[in-house]
């Protein structure tokens, strides 16, 4: 049963709830960690959107308030998101920062493009909006999130988003006031870790919000072309007052190009071990 009945965000297009069939698929259980990106872009010497433009948006939240009064540019509607020069998957708040340190988080500032690249040079491609819910709704029929309807079972964290007043105080009662490694927080039962908060995920599909009107109910992919690519999981910012969208069901969409410290992917593998 994919989508949900939830209204409070209209223009997603998250309903209403419907049976679809998915053929069988094999998901990596994690993101694509900075060390694998890293990897990819040694052995080809690609670049990303975001080195190409020469900026990426940081969340302001994330850099020391000096730099901050230097860059002076804010986005107008949310001004928490600075497009810091030179910011790019290696230098998350851009430079001196380096992901040295994090090697096990999920690489962040790659756009649509970016994470195609590397799907086309390990062998695997992005999911489809159904397999990706399918796959973090982790068995559960209807559930909110990936472990259950209860955001903090037995008061514990099961995902790395906003606590707090956003975007002015983060609590960090989960531990971490940016992305956490691909393999913190429990996984769920299909073996996912972090399919909600963390980082936005890519998907294959041109986004629609009338997605779950127009595609078909086998194997569902929107592949009409449309500006902006869909985004599935929320992220670390995600909050119930501002993006409450770490939900199974939620989706959001970016152009193809577009980059930020809070998206990343995770990969669909071509064949499975039966096929193989």
């Amino acid at each position: 049963m994919m989508g949900s009945e939830d209204t409070r965000f209209p223009d997603d297009g998250e309903g209403p709830v419907r049976e679809v069939t998915v053929g069988e698929f094999a998901i990596a259980c994690y993101a694509v960690s900075n060390l694998q990106f890293g990897d990819f872009v040694r052995a080809t010497g690609y670049a990303t959107d975001a080195e190409r433009y020469g900026w990426s948006f940081v969340f302001a939240g994330l850099l020391p308030d000096e730099f901050k009064r230097e860059i002076g540019s804010r986005v107008a509607d949310t001004p928490w998101w600075i497009p810091v020069p030179h910011a790019y998957w290696a230098q998350p708040e851009g430079p001196p920062s380096t992901v040295l340190d994090r090697l096990d988080h999920p690489v962040v500032h790659v756009s649509w493009n970016d994470a195609n690249a590397y799907c086309q040079w390990s062998g695997t491609r992005l999911p489809t909006e159904s397999e990706w819910e399918m796959a973090a709704r982790g068995g559960l029929k209807q559930a909110t999130y990936p472990w259950g309807d209860n955001l903090m079972p037995a008061g514990e964290h099961h995902c790395n988003i906003w606590q707090g007043d956003f975007p002015v105080h983060n609590a960090i009662g989960d531990g971490y006031a940016g992305t956490a490694p691909v393999h913190a927080f429990p996984a769920n039962g299909y073996g996912l870790h972090n399919a909600a908060g963390n980082v936005w995920e890519w998907c294959e599909d041109y986004f629609s919000p009338r997605y779950h009107q127009i595609t078909t109910s086998r194997d569902p992919l929107h592949d009409e072309r449309s500006p902006n690519r869909s985004l599935r999981g929320g992220s670390f910012l995600c909050h119930e007052s501002y993006c409450n969208r770490y939900r199974v069901a939620a989706r959001s969409s970016n152009t193809p190009d577009s980059s930020s410290s809070n998206i990343g992917f995770r990969v669909v593998r071509l064949e499975t071990s039966q096929q193989k």
